[in-house]
């Protein structure tokens, strides 16, 4: 058990998917694995164990921002020896070619500033992702039809931007989309030695203003998790 995860050792698989929504880990976890049991109840931050095809994952929530998600990285890694984890969540497109429903895997992830930046000091770090997990994630995903892009994005650590010049400049040197928590994640990995992926749902369109429809959200998360199981475990 450690501060912020009350499982107990064993409870947890080396593979880790991490959404951000406690609830969406509930949904993943008895949507997709069998013999489900809650293995963490800690402040609402619900975490699931169980098996796919026979494989042990755990469905950990993390919160939304990098400062949460490191607490729980953190800890899975340190204290119950997490060896791949992925990030399964939703994003912002900032390219006209990606569109609302896409997948957009993280291979690189740009920040103003992470949780580790103190570690780091003066060096501008460049996280990012497990080179064959991206790759394993880009081939799952073209067998099943699905539009995926492959590329840098930029985690941010603001929900309500003002910076619309920011945005354009980001949009300019070829950044996918914008989410919250990435790049953490790989800084993270890169220090442990562990595997890390992002991989996103596009949910809204930040040049468009388009937006997936609640009711569109389960479907097109569905191909998401069902990717990233099947990348994990090849």
């Amino acid at each position: 058990m450690s501060i912020h995860i009350g499982a107990k050792p064993g409870d947890i698989a080396e593979t880790v998917l991490l959404p951000g929504d406690p609830m969406r880990a509930k949904w993943v976890a008895e949507t997709f694995l069998d013999d489900v049991r809650c293995i963490n109840e800690v402040r609402g931050m619900l975490g699931y164990t169980g098996t796919w095809n026979g494989h042990p994952v755990t469905v950990q929530g993390t919160g939304m921002g990098m400062p949460s998600l490191s607490i729980y990285v953190n800890e899975l890694i340190r204290d119950y020896g997490a060896k791949t984890l992925i990030r399964i969540g939703s994003c912002g497109a900032m390219q006209e070619h990606v569109k609302v429903r896409d997948i957009v895997l993280g291979l690189s992830a740009t920040t103003m500033s992470t949780p580790s930046r103190g570690i780091m000091r003066d060096l501008n770090f460049a996280p990012t992702a497990h080179f064959r997990l991206t790759h394993l994630a880009w081939h799952k995903a073209t067998d099943r039809g699905v539009t995926v892009h492959t590329g840098p994005i930029y985690s941010s650590d603001v929900f309500y931007d003002e910076r619309p010049d920011l945005n354009e400049l980001m949009t300019r040197h070829g950044i996918l989309a914008v989410e919250m928590e990435a790049a953490e994640l790989y800084l993270l990995a890169a220090r442990h030695g562990c595997r890390a992926l992002a991989i996103l749902t596009v949910s809204d369109h930040l040049l468009t203003g388009e937006a997936l429809p609640s009711e569109d959200r389960e479907r097109s998360f569905s191909d998401m998790v069902e990717i990233a199981l099947a990348s994990a475990f090849i």
